[in-house]
């Protein structure tokens, strides 16, 4: 199959060699023979690029072939900028490169009608060029410039990243011809560039060689659109799916302005009246080939999965997993890819995709996976594996099972992406219903050990087979598709599954009660009293045996991190029940419940186990454990994912246990839930309101006693924490006044209670910052607390 479809490209070129057109000037220049012909003239170091067809669209889209290796910047290896439809357009002695405005149409016969939007929106002109020379109506220009530049705006990137100013460097640069080819349907262009200026962030100082020249690789492609066979599928905000959407201005008055259609690929049955077929043209995608074994393996098994949900609507073998071919290029719209992406920390994953800016048709699956995401999962199960080097430092396989068994998942996720599927952030309370959720690992408990069994789910879930079926089911002739599609989402419904996406699951804007990110669980307080069990049970058998011999004190500080925050994203799930509503994407007619309150038994629940999060007994780390984190080694130093603290060398149990308070205040006492609990009790006094939630936060923290000393420090270390919340929401600005006038009375009542307790000091201090506070409540700042490490996968933006 490689042989012939060789054979055919290069019959292509022989013919297009033979009918070519030919410019005097670029007779003794290189030729590329493809979907546009270009030229290279080495004595200029030029480019020229032969125009054909005016007024002709095709996409033109930028990538980044090689990045800068960091997280924080942003700028990676195969990262895609926007594609654009284009066309060239003769204005005098130029050719324009127009873009046309296709957020605005009127799709109609009439083309006076068609002009008017035309005319009405601006367009943009990419660039323009000088014609070089022309014979027969076809045109050459000098497309160097047009290449040569920083079209995917990398020293803008660095600037808004504070890394300093920089500028591109042609001195510097060059073309990179090994990745500049071109095929019958499309051209690529790849350029070496290089970026002068003065650093001024870490960032950038820790990934390039010499900091005031960064050097990375730019990819342009000129591709040929598809043809007018593909059918949109219309959105509906119930099925899963990214929305594509433009204005039609032909649209009767009695009609949306606004059509919305689903984002998908190309896929059609060989025989669409039958119960199960082979594809026209299957779905591909290609892993790419300089990912290691056994990570390997594992990315292209979890890609597989995708094929059960196609199977379930009625293809065979549709979805498929291949290596890439050594000589393919990662950003050839031709091949759907895998890349495994490097940078110097841990960092996000992405389903990205190149689609056809006209119909939402996608061309191109492109998915980055971080290759330092495997190595927190592995760190994960160390920590709470019970002392697995005790006896021999080779016993990893069950870690990295762990962290290969996400790696699976994590590849179905975010090939999910490129499928055109959002997240379904509800899942994990449907019996973890879709890859598309972010997986926290679930353990189990079984006496004093904690088993991994059962850590990530294993294939495609039942929400996934859903949205495949909405998006890609090819149905029989003569079917009502409007009624079919609706059909699939009523037994959707019906089955009990849900979907509530990114803008409803984030910790703290967020308010939807059930769902969330790396959570688990129907219930999602049973689920955290649950882990913090299993938390505990692995601080008891946390030891130097949770790292191998002759491995630095240092490093097992490291290890213990996770574990000691393994509970942060069930605190995050379980503050959203309280003051939370349960509601749908509803339509009118759809059976769904639109909107409405949780229950009142459910939220106490959710506010009982969240408490336990700010009791020093939980939270503390042990006594007994602390000598084993002495102070950093020399070559060990604290990093973004090491604990922060006050103490200097010394490890700050204190500062720990104020950051994990903290975290849970921060949530519990968000003044958007603040005011969401003032009106949940106006609609229902049985409800929680804000006072109870305050007067319950007071119970769980400054009327509990502690006789161990140390305990009793870290609970005063909370208790602080709590008061400076309470003066948060009592100062706060953007909430309704009765929140700031609960808080104020709370900080009232609880200055009484602190000074009944007569001289002590501790009393003293906080009567005495709550006086500060009322003086002058306008010139309180919450103060900040040492950062929480950075979670999972890194950070606590997500972009997974």
């Amino acid at each position: 199959m490689k042989n012939t479809a060789t054979l055919i490209t290069l019959l292509y070129f022989v013919c297009a060699s033979m009918g070519a057109q030919t410019f005097e000037k670029a007779k003794d220049f290189q030729k590329f023979a493809g979907y546009f012909d270009f030229f290279y003239d080495d004595s200029t170091d030029k480019i020229y690029l032969q125009v054909d067809d005016l007024e002709k669209e095709f996409l033109y889209v930028y990538a980044l072939s090689s990045g800068v290796g960091s997280n924080d910047i942003g700028l990676d290896r195969g990262q895609l900028g926007n594609e654009q439809v284009v066309f060239f357009r003769k204005v005098g002695k130029k050719l324009l490169l127009m873009q046309p405005n296709l957020q605005y149409r009127a799709i109609t016969d009439n083309e006076l009608e068609r002009k008017s939007v035309e005319q009405a929106f601006a367009k943009s002109i990419l660039e323009g060029f000088e014609i070089v020379e022309e014979s027969k109506g076809s045109y050459l220009i000098d497309f160097s410039d047009f290449l040569m530049r920083d079209a995917h705006g990398v020293s803008n990137r660095l600037k808004r990243a504070k890394q300093g100013s920089y500028s591109l460097d042609k001195s510097k640069s060059a073309w990179a011809f090994d990745r500049t080819k071109a095929f019958p349907k499309n051209v690529e262009f790849d350029v070496t560039l290089t970026f002068k200026g003065e650093p001024q962030g870490a960032w950038i100082r820790s990934v390039t060689p010499t900091p005031s020249l960064v050097t990375v690789a730019q990819h342009h492609s000129l591709i040929e659109l598809p043809d007018d066979d593909y059918e949109k599928r219309s959105f509906d905000p119930r099925s899963g799916g990214y929305p594509f959407s433009y204005y039609d201005y032909a649209t009767p008055v009695q009609e949306s302005l606004v059509k919305r259609f689903i984002r998908r690929h190309r896929l059609q049955k060989k025989d669409p009246n039958a119960e199960m077929s082979e594809a026209v043209e299957p779905i591909v995608y290609y892993l790419d080939n300089g990912t290691p074994e056994p990570i390997r393996s594992a990315l292209l098994d979890g890609g597989k999965w995708w094929n059960q949900a196609f199977e379930a609507a009625g293809y065979k073998n549709a979805f498929q997993m291949k290596m890439l071919p050594d000589d393919a290029d990662p950003l050839d719209i031709r091949y759907n890819v895998v890349q495994w992406v490097h940078r110097s920390t841990r960092g996000w994953s992405y389903g990205s995709s190149v689609s056809d800016p006209r119909t939402g048709e996608i061309l191109k699956g492109h998915v980055s996976l971080g290759s330092l995401r495997i190595r927190q999962d592995f760190m994960i199960a160390q920590a709470l594996m019970n002392q697995p080097f005790a006896e021999r430092d080779d016993n990893y396989e069950p870690m990295l099972e762990l962290a290969l068994a996400r790696i699976r998942q994590l590849s179905a996720h975010e090939i999910g992406h490129t499928l055109g599927f959002a997240h379904n952030f509800a899942a994990s309370t449907n019996n973890r219903a879709s890859v598309m959720d972010y997986p926290h690992p679930q353990f189990e408990l079984e006496g004093s050990e904690i088993t991994f069994n059962n850590a990530y789910d294993t294939g495609i879930g039942e929400w996934d087979k859903v949205i495949v079926a909405y998006a890609y089911s090819d149905f029989p002739s003569g079917t009502d598709e409007e009624a079919a599609l609706n059909a699939i989402l009523k037994k959707a419904q019906d089955d009990g599954l849900r979907y509530i996406s990114d803008q409803d699951a984030r910790p703290t804007g967020g308010a939807h009660a059930f769902a969330h990110l790396w959570d688990n669980g129907k219930s999602a307080s049973q689920e955290l009293d649950e882990m913090l069990e299993i938390r505990k049970k692995a601080i008891e058998n946390f030891s130097i045996d949770n790292i191998k011999t002759g491995e630095a004190y240092s490093v097992l500080e490291d290890v213990f991190v996770p574990l000691y925050f393994f509970h942060r994203y069930q605190t995050e799930a379980v503050s959203k029940v309280i003051g939370g509503l349960d509601y749908n994407y509803a339509v009118k007619d759809g059976g769904q419940t639109s909107v409405k309150p949780v229950n009142q038994a459910v939220q106490e629940a959710a506010m009982a186990s969240l408490l336990k999060t700010l009791d020093a007994e939980v939270i503390a780390v042990p006594k007994d454990k602390l000598s084993l984190f002495p102070p950093r080694a020399i070559g060990f130093g604290r990093s973004r994912e090491s604990f922060q603290g006050r103490t200097g060398v010394s490890f700050d149990a204190l500062s720990v246990a104020e950051t994990a308070a903290d975290m849970t205040l921060g949530l519990l006492l968000h003044p958007q839930r603040a005011s969401r609990l003032i009106q949940q009790k106006s609609l229902d006094k049985g409800q929680l309101g804000l006072k109870e939630v305050l007067d319950e936060a007071i119970k769980a923290t400054f009327d509990v006693s502690h006789r161990d000393d140390y305990e009793a420090e870290v609970q005063n270390t909370i208790n602080f924490r709590v008061l400076y919340h309470f003066m948060n929401l009592a100062a706060h600005d953007d909430v309704h006044p009765q929140v700031n006038a609960i808080a104020n009375e709370a900080l009232n009542n609880l200055k009484t209670q602190l000074l009944s307790n007569g001289k002590n000091a501790i009393a003293v201090e906080m009567v005495k910052r709550i006086d500060a506070f009322m003086k002058e409540p306008s010139e309180f700042k919450l103060i900040p607390v040492e950062k929480i490490p950075d979670g999972s996968p890194i950070g606590m933006d997500c972009m997974d």
